[in-house]
């Protein structure tokens, strides 16, 4: 048998499948779409939370990080379907809506907003991951019950999942936040990190 001649038959095939193999890996991603609770507020990248998850699963779905701090949900939504073209992730985390319901915008538009990214995150064939997002309840009982509602209702309308804010266990450690009483600070960031690994974990499918 001539092996060269059975090599260079089958060089075109292995190339391909080793190209879809690479195309695969690069879409496993997570992209984390965000606000200054993942952004890593007064902090280096590197030490928020989705740059150690990314260390802690080695990469493998790699963790992006598209937070900016500051955004409300319209800004997420006009910077989603560039981060999408760029990034084309498996899974998208949406951890907004914080900066509207301590702004006081009305819960309906917080709610169609929301909606339209689960939409383009679907449309681009990715699978939208809704983060519960809670106001202290000095914000008034009516308004915090009707923001609170919008991510039960929208993880139910849609058939995605709703994962639990990391914030509600971080509140409880004083030590754990930072003087603004509204930002965790790097010391609990490890916290976070693991909390988001283990609660990640069953929702995404890792290699």
């Amino acid at each position: 048998m001539n092996f060269k001649n059975v090599f260079r038959w089958h060089y075109p095939v292995l190339l391909l499948l080793a190209l879809i193999s690479l195309r695969a890996a690069a879409a496993d991603r997570l992209l984390v779409l965000g606000d200054s609770l993942s952004a890593g507020y007064r902090m280096s990248a590197s030490a928020a939370w989705p740059a150690q998850l990314n260390d802690k699963w080695h990469s493998s779905p790699a963790v992006v990080n598209g937070s900016i701090s500051g955004d409300t949900v319209a800004q997420g939504l006009a910077r989603l379907p560039a981060l999408l073209k760029q990034h084309q992730p498996r899974w998208v985390l949406i951890e907004l809506g914080g900066n509207d319901g301590l702004r006081g915008f009305p819960s309906q538009a917080i709610e169609k907003d929301l909606s339209a990214i689960i939409s383009q995150v679907k449309a681009a064939g990715a699978q939208p991951l809704l983060m519960q997002i809670r106001l202290p309840a000095n914000y008034g009982r009516r308004y915090t019950e009707s923001f609170g509602a919008i991510y039960p209702r929208l993880a139910k309308e849609n058939a995605i999942p709703l994962v639990p804010f990391f914030m509600e266990q971080v509140y409880l450690k004083p030590e754990w936040m930072q003087q603004d009483g509204i930002h965790p600070n790097p010391d609990a960031q490890p916290f976070i990190t693991g909390l988001m690994a283990s609660e990640l974990a069953p929702l995404i499918k890792q290699k």
